[in-house]
């Protein structure tokens, strides 16, 4: 059975909680990625996510410069962290039942990737060939 290792995306993109959103902006770009793990503090700390969604309705369809708001005020912080272990159906029910569409993975507080439900729908689930 696959489980969120399989499929997850090792070395996940961070930023640091105090980059402004313009950083986060040309992170993203240049990565051709659409959310970024926000690194916690500290080791006791969740990590926070940020992704395009909320760059778009929290501060360009406001009005408000990228250049002059940070990170940490747009980010959802706590964001619900899977192990490694999980199995995707177990993976898929967590993320279903808190309505997120990705989450960091973390083993022993370290972060070892993130998964999605692209990553789930594309990688995790297994379509028989059709005869003819």
């Amino acid at each position: 059975m696959l489980t969120v290792a399989d499929i997850m995306t090792p070395n996940a993109t961070t930023i640091a909680s105090g980059a402004t959103v313009a950083d986060a902006i040309e992170l993203m770009q240049q990565r051709q990625i659409r959310s970024l793990l926000v690194e916690h503090r500290s080791q006791d700390m969740p990590f926070g996510m940020v992704t395009e969604r909320d760059i778009v309705y929290t501060v360009v369809t406001r009005g408000h410069d990228p250049k002059k708001v940070l990170v940490q005020d747009i980010m959802h912080q706590p964001c619900i962290s899977l192990a490694p272990d999980l199995t995707i159906q177990e993976a898929s029910q967590v993320l279903s039942d808190i309505s997120v569409q990705r989450a960091p993975v973390v083993q022993d507080g370290r972060l070892v990737g993130v998964i999605s439900v692209t990553d789930i729908f594309m990688r995790g689930m297994s379509v028989p060939a059709l005869s003819r």
